[in-house]
């Protein structure tokens, strides 16, 4: 709102009201103002619940050896979250944008979704909402996002080509603004996965072929991410600073992808309208920084899914708008392993069980769990096969080692834009 306010007063003549029209400013801004939100409603909204007795039960000594620790904590803090985002989002943000307009939702959405899983554990009992339900709702906000970029006249990009100007070639877009289902392929220069491509097969109905198998994607991604990040909230800190790290490196992509000059260097489709997802990226960041004040070890307040299923789907959605959905597994390394080591653990969990044996593969699942078990805690009878680390790391260690893993993925992700 700010934003067409200060570009109707440039219009006459207003002394700094052009400052507004920058996203460098705007941006800058965004990231201040949902910290100080974030600060000043965190603070309020944890009294509020421990005068309403929302808190998360104690968690299981079997599991989390600091859980007596945690006794009485309140959750549902991703409500934190997600208010210090769409405040600043709507006061300084392009509110007529379709990528703005998409992420709002998103966040909204799945927000909404997870609290309702907070608040069936608190009032009804403590397994929540089916998983098939939550499945449900994090595939509807994924059709909902494919079907809005086949089908949005302003989701579209400018492709790139290769010119020769005085025996060198140069990188130049196309002026024609095209609806396409080509994403980037890490690593590989001048050559995009094309979803139209891969259904070819289809003769002429190859393009509508590759949109239905586009929104498919984009469906399980969000379902998957979100998931992922689900995951990996199970210490204090873990899932909020991890994606604070992500969102951070996407809303470098996303600026290098709306500036036509960065975009034509790194020699990357420009995807116009994407610098309003800086904007974005910068009050989520804000918003998780300032979650981190209270959720760091110890933690003064849980996320709850409001905040982990909010945070995966808008990584997952994030990363499509982009045409990046393949840097996801290096990006989002930390939950990909999560939601990996779940699977994994199952499926030999399974097997042992057929043969009357118990066998894991990690000491716990998810990946972060099995650096917190005490030796012995397990049971003699208990085949583990990486039985590592020996002892029991601290939780604090294990979230900031997490940390540095993610610092690690996400440079890793945007050095790929040269690496090619």
């Amino acid at each position: 709102m700010l934003f067409y306010l200060f570009r109707y007063l440039e219009e006459y003549g207003i002394p700094g009201s052009h400052l507004w029209s920058y996203i460098s400013f705007r941006g800058l801004m965004t990231l201040v103002l949902s910290l100080i939100i974030s600060a000043w409603f965190g603070e309020y909204f944890i009294k509020w619940m421990k005068r309403h007795n929302a808190s998360e039960a104690q968690r299981d000594a079997s599991i989390d050896p600091y859980g007596v620790e945690k006794k009485g904590v309140p959750t549902m803090g991703g409500i934190i979250i997600i208010v210090s985002t769409i405040i600043p989002c709507l006061l300084l943000g392009r509110l007529r944008n379709i990528y703005m307009l998409l992420m709002l939702g998103t966040i909204i959405i799945l927000g909404a979704l997870g609290f309702v899983d907070d608040y069936i554990k608190l009032k009804k009992t403590k397994d929540g909402m089916r998983p098939i339900f939550k499945l449900a709702g994090q595939a509807f906000v994924g059709l909902c996002v494919g079907l809005t970029l086949w089908l949005s006249p302003d989701a579209v990009i400018q492709e790139n080509k290769t010119t020769v100007k005085e025996n060198h070639e140069i990188v130049v877009h196309n002026e024609e603004k095209v609806k396409s289902t080509d994403t980037t392929i890490p690593f590989v220069k001048n050559n995009n996965l094309s979803y139209s491509g891969m259904m070819s097969f289809m003769g002429e109905y190859k393009t509508a072929a590759g949109w239905i198998l586009f929104v498919l994607v984009t469906t399980f991604i969000v379902m998957a991410v979100s998931n992922g990040a689900n995951l990996n909230d199970g210490m204090d800190g873990m899932c909020a600073g991890n994606s604070a790290i992500i969102m951070f490196a996407l809303g470098l992509l996303a600026y290098v992808s709306s500036h036509t000059s960065m975009a034509q260097y790194l020699n990357i489709m420009y995807i116009p309208g994407t610098e309003e997802l800086v904007i974005f990226c910068l009050a989520f960041v804000g918003a998780l920084i300032g979650f981190l004040w209270y959720n760091s070890y110890p933690a003064q307040i849980f996320m709850g899914d409001t905040g982990s299923l909010a945070i995966g789907g808008v990584v997952g959605v994030m990363a499509v708008i982009l045409h990046k959905e393949l840097l996801i597994p290096i990006l989002c390394f930390v939950f990909f392993m999560e939601s990996i080591s779940v699977m994994l653990q199952t499926k030999v969990a399974k097997m042992g069980n057929k043969k009357g044996l118990k066998w894991r593969v990690f000491k716990r699942a998810p990946i972060h769990d099995t650096f917190r078990v005490k030796p012995g805690q397990l049971g003699s009878d208990v085949k583990v096969f990486l039985n590592w680390p020996k002892g029991c790391w601290l939780e604090s260690k294990i979230t900031t080692r997490f940390w540095i893993v993610t610092i690690i993925m996400c440079a890793l992700a945007i050095a790929t834009l040269k690496v090619r």
